[in-house]
């Protein structure tokens, strides 16, 4: 297995963790696995107050889940120490560790990916080259990682409902008025900002870090129950015959590969293709 998630550490108490899975950066069973691990550390490593989530990939931050991978075998997936499925363990662990996530997305995060972003205590995007969005919708499935009950907390009902069910692609500087990120940067602009505030973060205590972060978790995360129900209609979704139809539309198309589709799949989920 190739690595995909490459871990330094530029100052004491900073992490940085820069995803790279060619050719787009898909969210695979070897991602959860690998980030599963990088949780884990996260949980019980006392020297370390923040991590930065980055990609090697300026296009894509996290594209999506692979839609080829053996769903029997992503659904048999031993659940985490959670009780959950591993991706929906991933989420809700890393949302509730003991140290800072920070999500500098360039490039595109959609679906799993933008689940991924929305997990982490803060995002950040770039103004001209980042793009979230959760597609799913578009193609006849329910998102499974239950970024509804994210984003609804984030940018209330009715945006929330926009996001999801128009399945459209949303651009940095749009993120940001919605309340998808927390702000919007010029892309020059945008790992200057990122390291500053991570490096500030590390310097600080680490017990007044995880207890403050935890009593704002208390107040702001959806209960861990919340996420289950999301994944199984998300199966369920994905095994319909209207739902294979428009992925394999996709699939014929571009999807999965560099492609003008791919970059662009906001508009054609709409166009069926």
């Amino acid at each position: 297995m190739t690595q995909q998630i490459e871990i330094d550490r530029p100052a004491r108490g900073y992490w940085r963790a820069t995803f790279h899975n060619p050719p787009i950066n898909l969210v695979d069973l070897d991602t959860i696995a690998e980030l599963r691990e990088l949780v884990g550390r996260l949980e019980t490593d006392p020297g370390v107050n923040v991590v930065v989530f980055v990609s090697r990939d300026t296009d894509f931050f996290l594209a999506h889940y692979d839609v080829l991978a053996d769903k029997a075998r992503t659904a048999a997936m031993t659940p985490g120490p959670t009780g959950m499925h591993p991706w929906l363990d991933v989420l809700v662990r890393l949302s509730r560790a003991p140290a800072v996530s920070i999500a500098a997305v360039r490039g595109r995060a959609r679906g799993a990916g933008s689940e991924f972003a929305l997990a982490c205590d803060m995002r950040f995007a770039s103004a001209e080259k980042a793009i979230l969005g959760q597609f799913e919708v578009g193609i006849g499935a329910v998102p499974g990682g239950n970024p509804m009950a994210r984003l609804a907390q984030l940018m209330g009902r009715g945006r929330a409902l926009e996001a999801v069910l128009a399945a459209d692609d949303f651009p940095g500087r749009l993120a940001e008025r919605y309340g998808y990120v927390n702000r919007a940067l010029p892309d020059g602009e945008l790992d200057v900002f990122v390291d500053g505030l991570a490096r500030r973060i590390a310097g600080f205590d680490k017990a007044a870090i995880t207890e403050a972060k935890r009593l704002v978790d208390a107040a702001s995360l959806p209960a861990n129950a919340a996420f289950p129900p999301a994944l199984e209609r998300f199966f369920e979704s994905v095994a319909r015959p209207e739902t294979k139809a428009r992925t394999r539309g996709l699939l014929d198309h571009g999807l999965q590969v560099r492609s003008e589709l791919e970059l662009n799949l906001g508009r054609h989920v709409a166009a069926g293709g």
